[in-house]
C-alpha cells in the first residue's frame, strides 16, 4: 500500500497537469528559503560580526587566518541552519498548495469518484502555521540529538517521519472528512502513516529533490488515504466519497 502510493505519487510528479502547481510550489519554496538565508546572514552580521571585529584586533599577526576560518565556519553554520529549515518551509508551502495537488491527483487517478472539498483558506493557513511550529520544535530536538553519536540520522528520520506523515495525511483526509474523523483515522492507522512519513523524510533528505517534497508528499497521502478508505470496508469508502 505504501510503496504503491509512493510510486503513484512519483508518476504524478512528472505528469503535465502538475507543471503549474510545480512551478508555483517550487518558486515559493525557493523564495522563502532565499529570504531565510538572507535573514540568517543579517542576523549573523548584527550579532556575531561586532564580537569578531572586537576580538581580532587583539590577536597577533600570525593569527589573522583565524578570521578566515571563522567566516568559513559561519557559512557552514548558516548552511546547516538553512538545511534544517527545509522541513518547516515545506510544511508551510504544503498547506498553501495541497488542495491544488490533491485535485490534480483525484481527477487523473480517480476519475470515477467525486473530488474532495478544498479546505477553507483561513483553516488551511491556520493549520499550516500551527504545524509549522510543531515541525520547528521537532527539528530543534533533532538538532540537539545531533550531539549524541549514533542516533543523529535516526532522529532526523523519526522526527520528520512522524510530523510530516501526520501533517500530510490529515490534510488529505480532511478533504473528505471532518477534522476529528481525519485525526481518528490517522490514529487508527498510525503505523502505516508513520512508515509513509519515513518515505517522505527520505525524499526530504535528498538535496534539491527535497524542494519537491510538498508535491510528492501531498500526492502520496492522497493515494494512501484512498487505499486506507477502501481497505477499511464499504462504510469507510462511502465516507471517503461523501
Amino acid at each position: 500500500m505504501i510503496l504503491d502510493s509512493a510510486r503513484a505519487a512519483a508518476s504524478n510528479l512528472v505528469s503535465p497537469a502538475f507543471r503549474t502547481v510545480f512551478f508555483k510550489t517550487l518558486g515559493l519554496t525557493l523564495l522563502m528559503l532565499a529570504g531565510l538565508w538572507f535573514g540568517l546572514r543579517e542576523l549573523f552580521d548584527a550579532l556575531a560580526l561586532p564580537w569578531l571585529q572586537a576580538l581580532l584586533p587583539d590577536l597577533p599577526d600570525w593569527a589573522g587566518w583565524l578570521g578566515f576560518i571563522a567566516a568559513v565556519l559561519a557559512g557552514l553554520g548558516l548552511a546547516l541552519a538553512l538545511a534544517l529549515l527545509v522541513a518547516p518551509v515545506t510544511a508551510l508551502v504544503a498547506g498553501l498548495f495541497l488542495d491544488d495537488v490533491a485535485e490534480h491527483v483525484e481527477r487523473a487517478d480517480y476519475p470515477g469518484e467525486p473530488a474532495g472539498r478544498a479546505l477553507p483558506a483561513m483553516t488551511a493557513l491556520w493549520l499550516s502555521l500551527k504545524f509549522l511550529g510543531v515541525v520547528v520544535l521537532g527539528n530543534i530536538v533533532a538538532l540537539l540529538l545531533l550531539l549524541v553519536p549514533g542516533i543523529n540520522v535516526a532522529a532526523f528520520f523519526l522526527v520528520n517521519g512522524y510530523l510530516l506523515g501526520r501533517e500530510f495525511f490529515e490534510f488529505a483526509a480532511m478533504r473528505f472528512r471532518p477534522p476529528e474523523e481525519a485525526r481518528a483515522l490517522r490514529r487508527t492507522h498510525a503505523l502505516t502513516v508513520f512508515v509513509a512519513g519515513l518515505v517522505i523524510a527520505g525524499f526530504l533528505a535528498v538535496p534539491l529533490l527535497n524542494l519537491l517534497t510538498p508535491l510528492f508528499a501531498a500526492a502520496m497521502m492522497v493515494h494512501l488515504h484512498k487505499a486506507i478508505a477502501r481497505q477499511d470496508g464499504p462504510a469507510a469508502a462511502a465516507a471517503s466519497r461523501a
